[in-house]
């Protein structure tokens, strides 16, 4: 079904469960972060997607996916310095809500492209990741993830405004 193996299949349940608490957390506190419980199952479930997927060579040997998997696994552990030991100073909110969505949007490249080859059974949209369809998939998740970023990074603009600049780095998790 689909081409897929069963380990191909655990490493897609975990990164389909990864996207949900993703998006929930994104959702229900407007960003993604280790004190709420979607958030650390979302962090917790992207590095299990990257550890997976260093094990998955469909097209041969090292490729894109891997160094995206070593990129996403640097760019949460920057987002997790920021947001528990504030070595970007005022700015470690930007960099940990910003760089937690970019990992989000990480996960989108291989979820279109391999749903893009992959579907229709027998006829897929895409004859690889070159392919129009999935490029324009790319950029249109691309997109969304900077409108969110901007959304985000007014929101924590927005609550230092309100609290004086005496107030929080970031504003309250509810």
């Amino acid at each position: 079904m689909l081409g897929i193996t069963p380990f191909g299949m655990v490493h897609t349940v975990i990164s389909l469960v990864a996207v949900a608490a993703g998006v929930a957390a994104l959702v229900r506190y407007g960003e993604i972060g280790s004190r709420t419980f979607s958030g650390r199952v979302y962090l917790v479930m992207t590095v299990l997607t990257c550890l997976t997927g260093f094990f998955i060579f469909r097209h041969g040997g090292f490729g894109k996916p891997h160094a995206l998997g070593i990129l996403t696994l640097m760019v949460l552990a920057i987002a997790w310095c920021a947001e528990h030991w504030n070595w970007f100073g005022r700015a470690s909110a930007y960099v940990s809500v910003v760089g937690y969505s970019l990992t989000l949007f990480f996960h989108m490249i291989p979820a279109i492209t391999e749903t893009a080859t992959r579907v229709p059974v027998g006829q897929p949209w895409a004859s690889g990741p070159e392919a129009p369809v999935v490029q324009t998939g790319v950029a249109i998740a691309f997109l969304v993830f900077l409108m969110g970023a901007v959304l985000q990074v007014r929101r924590i603009i927005l609550a230092r405004r309100r609290a004086g600049s005496a107030g929080p780095v970031r504003p309250a998790v509810r």
